[in-house]
């Protein structure tokens, strides 16, 4: 198996599993929409909701995690990173990742091991006057630790690939803002062709720049 057969596998993974669970902000809306209904219309709300909400919310947060890396959709605190030549973005990169990214996730995977496993030795429930068992939501977080893990590995391996070749190696495509924008406006019988076309281009400049990581016209070193 090549590296990049390698990057994408991982990324695989992370995509299927956050795809999966982003299907939980779905289930967090009907739930709530319901509880709604019950407090306001039925005067009969509904003790453990508030729990449970944030149980579905924190699972999808982290369940999701380990996809929007493999994207490179995590918010990063841009000051010359996106100016910079391909090879000192992977050197910043590969710096971060050994310093803090992995000490802090091999962490959190390992305290939240011993948290879920003392959890579900009593069989954890929550506080509310109806509780619900608890320990399902803490066992989430060893799992988190190890898909975030693995994937953090895929990103490390991609900064050695673009140190050697200059280029990032290519990320898996996914749905982005700008296939929503051409969607739209191909299915628009309000804006004429040209209007469609100069729309587009500018949608697709802007990505561009808010993306710069990704674009394969990054000037080798």
């Amino acid at each position: 198996m090549n590296t990049l057969k390698l990057l994408h596998a991982a990324d695989n993974i992370s995509t299927w599993v956050g795809k999966t669970f982003a299907w939980l902000i779905v289930v967090l809306m009907v739930m709530v929409m319901g509880e709604v209904f019950k407090r306001y219309a039925l005067n009969a709300p509904t003790a453990w909701i508030f729990e449970a909400s944030n149980m579905l919310y924190g699972t999808a947060f982290m369940m999701c995690g380990a996809y929007t890396l493999s994207q490179d959709g995590h918010v990063r605190g841009d000051f010359f990173y996106g100016s910079a030549k391909p090879r000192t973005q992977a050197t910043l990169d590969f710096v971060l990742y050994i310093l803090f990214f992995i000490p802090g996730v091999i962490a959190l995977t390992w305290a939240g091991w011993t948290y879920a496993g003392d959890a579900i030795s009593i069989r954890e429930m929550t506080n509310s006057a109806d509780a619900i068992p608890l320990y399902p939501f803490k066992a989430i977080i060893p799992i988190t630790g190890f898909i975030v893990l693995m994937q953090g590995l895929a990103e490390i391996i991609r900064c050695v690939v673009c140190l050697k070749t200059g280029e990032w190696p290519a990320r898996l495509k996914d749905a982005n803002e700008i296939d929503v924008v051409e969607q739209q406006l191909s299915a628009s019988t309000y804006v004429d062709e040209d209007a469609k076309r100069e729309a587009i281009e500018r949608a697709k400049h802007i990505d561009e720049e808010a993306h710069q990581r990704g674009s394969s016209t990054g000037e080798k070193k």
